[in-house]
């Protein structure tokens, strides 16, 4: 429209060209009442500043404001805001450069230059009595010249909770569905607390991590950075970009910590609005009641409140208050604790305990932290000192209440032998020899059999309670103890009061005064009836187990001397003119998976070659005797002349009368020269696979049951016409079953290595077995003709 109504036919102004000019004209004046109303606050704090400068009044404030912008050939606004940019010096300032570096290409629509955008943004977050008005207010002045779309604030609660405390740029249904993640979810804006520079992402569908308007642009860049002050994190500023964030120069990502900061003065000071829409004050606990709690605990207990540098940074944290319960790992008295820095009373806790970054994380995002057994170090008066306590740290308010229990080592490791002397049966004593005096503990009591309120039994008496056979070797353990003067120990079988007998192993070592004189005998008992029993059932396992391999390696060799005088690897070819006969035979590689695998190719007296293969179920002895029998009788039944699926109903029948009615898979041919034809049937067995110049596929199935199943069945037959250079494959499933994938997996693979066709067909089958990707253990037979 180019700011014109629109006109009719006439050269009139149209109502619809008019009423546009008007909402045009409308909203070009609302965008000069917003800029100016945006500006107004920033003139009059630059006019405060000259008043405070030069010491005069606001209306010559004013016009010395007046005279130095004609002076510079500034707008006021300008003008106004390198004044307070000047007088400031703060982090804003700082990064302005930076923006206007990012920003110079940019075309404000107001004709603002981008130090009074970045400024205006400043005082807006400032005035701004919600979080919402300060996300708007970002959006529109800092964050728009930078590319972003859009801008969320999260409040952090005390459970660690993110609440959605305003947001501009997102739909206000996508706002309604994100006012609340609960603890534990893992967003964009949640992984922007864990690292202190927060989380910088190129490409929001990259991550896979939830996010507000995820949907409306993935591809898009994200930053969600932590909003804190003074060391305290209160939420998180998260930044959304339409298209993928490359990586940002140093003084951008300043400039958008400065941001964040910004945004961490509402959070602090405001909660989210009630659902009266009326902001309510953060109301934060008294550190006196935190003091309260502490001195009603029963384990030692800091009050810790921050201690920030005169940047508001957070340096350390001061010991408020100790409680009566509170024990120096270093023995100092309370009062030499109370007061001090942390680091100042611990200067350890910032190394390898990491006890300090725990504080400090604590307080910064209001999650507790808990650890069993931590290892804390002080230093005191130059001597290092550590102990192993349980900690406990948790925010209230602005405090953090430090809880720790040190570990009492000298108990802890009493306790320990305890157990272990109980866990492993262990009993010790002492004797001394000069007084007679024999100090026994509670376990070897219980060793014993013996109440505690009996007298202990000295190591001479040893013989007398336990049995007569183990005389001799108590008497050359006394020898090597009492005249030898050395450690010794030995084994014998306890006979208790109550009539149990115990396998006891006793260690004992003697102790010399200085004149090298013996009288002290410390040693212990050790219950060892549970390993002499596992030793005497072990060697009867190994005995029976010695026994069982013996005969099982005896009937697997019988057995594999049966299958290979049967089924050789490899056979002699037949002479069979214009026909190449190849088989191959590979047995399992476990010799107890002995299987019934088996093949046969033979000229019958009506010259009609004779192929099959087949594969009995089961492995063993038992297999390979069922094998011998199907394949012999497969052969006497050829020589009547009947097809192959007559000869198969009659193996059928063989299988399930004559050999115990054992059930096999099997498929046969009948193969003439003259007019290169083949007939084929199939009981329960793969299909012959046909390969025929570069191509390799099995012939079409044909219905058969497999063999022994059934007293009668009846199986179809199928004819197939061979050309020159064609190679029939006949084979059982050891050459391609795999555990990990389906029938039809393993086949395809099986037709790609076929296609490759070798010169000579003993190379072909050499090659099928070399690339055989079975892993079943089981046999594998192949049998194969090629036409010449």
């Amino acid at each position: 429209m180019g700011g014109q109504p629109a006109v009719d036919g006439d050269g009139q102004a149209s109502p619809v060209g008019r009423l546009a000019a008007t909402v045009e004209r409308l909203r070009q004046e609302v965008r000069a009442a917003q800029a100016e109303a945006d500006g107004r606050a920033l003139i009059e704090l630059a006019k405060g500043i000259l008043v405070e400068r030069l010491g005069c009044g606001p209306a010559q404030a004013s016009r010395q404001l007046a005279e130095l912008t004609a002076q510079a050939g500034v707008t006021p606004l300008e003008f106004a805001v390198e004044v307070i940019n000047q007088a400031s010096r703060d982090r804003l300032s700082e990064v302005t450069s930076a923006f206007l570096a990012a920003t110079a290409s940019a075309d404000p629509p107001d004709g603002h230059s981008s130090a009074v955008r970045l400024r205006t943004a400043e005082s807006g977050a400032l005035a701004a009595d919600d979080t919402q008005a300060v996300a708007d207010s970002l959006l529109e002045h800092a964050l728009t010249p930078l590319g972003a779309e859009a801008v969320a604030i999260w409040a952090l609660g005390s459970d660690g909770s993110l609440a959605l405390a305003g947001s501009a740029g997102f739909s206000a249904a996508e706002a309604g569905r994100w006012r609340h993640v609960p603890p534990g979810v893992t967003t964009v804006a949640r992984r922007g607390l864990t690292e202190r520079s927060g989380e910088w992402i190129r490409s929001l569908s990259e991550t896979g991590l939830p996010s507000i308007g995820q949907h409306d642009h993935p591809d898009g860049g994200r930053v969600a950075v932590p909003a804190g002050t003074g060391g305290r994190i209160h939420g998180v500023l998260e930044i959304a970009w339409p298209t993928p964030l490359e990586s940002p120069p140093p003084a951008i990502v300043r400039q958008i910590e400065a941001l964040a900061e910004l945004c961490a003065h509402t959070l602090e000071t405001y909660t989210l609005q009630h659902p009266d829409g009326a902001p309510a004050p953060r109301v934060l606990p008294d550190v006196s009641e935190l003091m309260d709690l502490a001195d009603g605990l029963h384990d030692p207990a800091l009050v810790l409140v921050p201690h920030l540098d005169l940047d508001g940074h957070l340096v350390d944290f001061r010991i408020h208050h100790v409680n009566s319960r509170f024990l120096d790992p270093a023995g100092r008295p309370r009062g030499a604790v109370n007061g001090a820095l942390l680091l100042e009373a611990y200067p350890m806790a910032a190394g390898h305990s990491e006890l300090f970054d725990r504080i400090e994380r604590v307080y910064a995002t209001g999650e507790p932290f808990r650890a069993h057994r931590m290892r804390l170090t002080a230093l005191v008066d130059d001597v290092q000192l550590a102990a192993v306590a349980d900690i406990n740290v948790s925010r209230h308010g602005d405090s953090v209440l430090l809880i720790w229990r040190i570990e009492d080592e000298t108990a802890r490791l009493a306790s320990l032998l305890q157990h272990a002397q109980r866990l492993g049966r262990i009993g010790g004593f002492e004797e001394n020899l000069l007084t007679g005096e024999i100090t026994w503990n509670g376990q070897l009591y219980h060793l014993y059999g013996r109440p505690v309120t009996d007298s202990p039994v000295p190591l001479e008496e040893l013989a007398a309670h336990a049995h007569p056979d183990d005389a001799v070797a108590i008497g050359r353990f006394l020898r090597t103890l009492l005249h030898q003067r050395r450690p010794a120990s030995t084994a014998f079988r306890l006979q208790r009061p109550d009539g149990v007998t115990r396998h006891i192993r006793v260690v004992v070592e003697p102790v010399l005064d200085s004149a090298g004189q013996l009288y002290l005998l410390r040693g212990a008992y050790q219950d060892i009836s549970a390993h002499h029993w596992t030793e005497v059932a072990l060697a009867a396992t190994r005995d029976q187990l010695a026994h069982t391999e013996q005969q099982a390696s005896e009937r697997n060799r019988l057995t594999l001397q049966l299958q290979h005088a049967i089924m050789p690897p490899t056979q002699a070819p037949l002479e069979v003119p214009g026909l190449d006969v190849a088989v191959r035979y590979r047995p399992a590689e476990t010799q107890h998976l002995v299987g019934g695998d088996w093949y046969d190719a033979v000229v019958l007296p009506s010259r009609l070659v004779l192929l099959c293969v087949g594969d009995v179920a089961g492995h063993g002895i038992e297999a390979a005797t069922s094998m011998v029998v199907l394949r012999n009788a497969l052969r006497g039944l050829a020589v009547t002349g009947a097809g192959p699926a007559q000869l198969l109903s009659w193996l059928n029948m063989v299988a399930h009368h004559l050999t115990g009615a054992v059930t096999a898979t099997a498929v046969c041919g009948l193969y003439d020269p003259e007019n290169h034809t083949l007939r084929w049937a199939r009981a329960g067995h793969l299909p012959p696979v046909l390969v025929r110049g570069s191509d390799a596929a099995p012939l079409p199935l044909v219905t058969g049951l497999l063999l022994g199943a059934v007293p009668e069945a009846r199986y179809e037959e199928h004819e197939v016409q061979l050309a020159v250079d064609d190679t029939l494959l006949m084979y059982t499933d050891g050459l391609i079953e795999r555990r990990d994938r389906s029938v039809e997996e393993s086949l395809a693979q099986f037709l790609t290595v076929a296609r490759a066709v070798p010169p000579t067909l003993d190379q072909q089958l050499d090659r099928l077995l070399t690339h055989s990707r079975s892993d079943t253990d089981d046999d594998t037979c192949i049998v194969g003709i090629r036409v010449a």
